[in-house]
């Protein structure tokens, strides 16, 4: 492991910094991500930036003076889906690396020209979620992985609620053109299932968006299939407008056994399996792979930077997060013609996060 450390800086500083900054100086019983020294925090609200950089003791900088800023190597994009692609190539025009919230953008064809720029610069682009890489998902991949499962035949996604405006101070922007829950709420259950089952080849779907209530935009009731590469099939579901289900997040099935994951929003929680029988019982798999306790938002910025440092593939990176980008786009094109969508970006499934634990840490 690289005793380096590599220069951050942030632009966006919302609610969601907050759990990323945490994450990195190790708040709250985290332990901390050393390779990450934050070099400033900027915000196109020059007094968000200010108070959170005040909260946590760092120090707040324009946009400006952060592009410009030599030790500053990677940006952190935290703002609005609308913005992650027009402030990310800035970012990348300045020679920065960058890690974007997701989505990576809100169609397919601005995630394509990021990608592009990126690659063009040689600049490494990294996007959220890295869920994917706490200890619960990586100990279901590695259930999968182990053959313990038999032939891959499927699985189930469900991530459905009644929406955000008993909670969220805010919520009109989930209703906008780049929210909706497959935008929103896709990348996490669709990253983990590549990261689970490989590269999807083709989507199928049916959507709306009946309750009237509220002025939106975007579908907010989303079904389908993914038919995945290697011929699993997975039905998906995806709402805000349901009041309440049993389903769990997810579900992945074999010939000999079947896997319940939990949410993909969340870095740990609870593992079963049960063998095919009619007198077998779910049994709890023995959660062993690190950051399974609490919440390790920057763990994919955290391994983008020593993937830097040590010249390896980051995990949370950009082909993956395309492959993602166009998979969910796809469900709008299949609903509104009522076809098949077949999936052609490349991608391959992130190495498992253990190839690169050092006593029990990745830095």
């Amino acid at each position: 492991m690289s005793a380096k450390r590599l220069g951050i800086g942030f632009i966006g500083t919302g609610n969601i910094s907050s759990a990323y900054l945490k994450a990195i100086l190790g708040k709250d019983g985290l332990p901390g991500f050393p390779v990450l020294d934050i070099k400033g925090l900027a915000d196109m609200r020059a007094e968000a930036a200010t108070a959170r950089a005040a909260e946590f003791g760092l120090k707040s900088m324009s946009v400006e003076e952060m592009l410009a800023d030599p030790a500053i190597d990677l940006v952190v994009n935290l703002t609005i889906p609308r913005a992650h692609v027009e402030v990310g190539l800035k970012c990348l025009a300045a020679g920065k690396h960058v890690y974007s919230e997701k989505p990576l953008g809100i169609t397919f064809a601005e995630g394509k020209t990021l990608l592009a720029a990126a690659n063009a610069a040689g600049l490494r682009l990294g996007s959220a979620p890295d869920t994917f890489l706490g200890g619960a998902h990586q100990q279901a991949r590695a259930v999968v992985d182990s053959g313990a499962l038999g032939q891959l035949i499927g699985g189930t996604a469900y991530m459905q609620c009644p929406g955000h405006e008993s909670w969220h101070p805010d919520p009109a922007f989930y209703y906008d053109l780049g929210g909706g829950p497959m935008l929103d709420m896709g990348p996490y259950y669709i990253t983990d299932l590549v990261n689970l089952l490989g590269p999807v080849a083709r989507v199928s779907a049916m959507s709306s968006r009946l309750r009237q209530e509220r002025p939106v935009k975007i579908d907010t009731h989303v079904t389908g299939s993914l038919g995945f590469a290697n011929g699993a099939i997975v039905q998906i579901a995806m709402s805000f407008d349901v009041a309440a289900h049993k389903h769990v997040p997810l579900e992945i099935y074999g010939t000999e056994q079947s896997l319940l994951v939990p949410d993909p929003n969340l870095f740990g929680g609870e593992l079963e399996l049960r063998k095919r029988g009619h007198n077998e019982q779910w049994a709890l798999v023995k959660v062993e792979q690190p950051y399974a306790e609490g919440n390790y938002r920057s763990l994919g910025v955290a391994d983008m930077a020593l993937g830097i440092l040590e010249n390896r593939p980051h995990r949370a990176n950009g082909d993956l997060a395309l492959h993602v980008l166009e998979v969910m786009e796809a469900f709008e094109t299949a609903a509104r013609d009522g076809r098949t969508v077949a999936i052609n970006t490349p991608v391959t499934r992130p190495a498992p996060l253990s190839d690169n634990i050092v006593d029990g840490r990745i830095g």
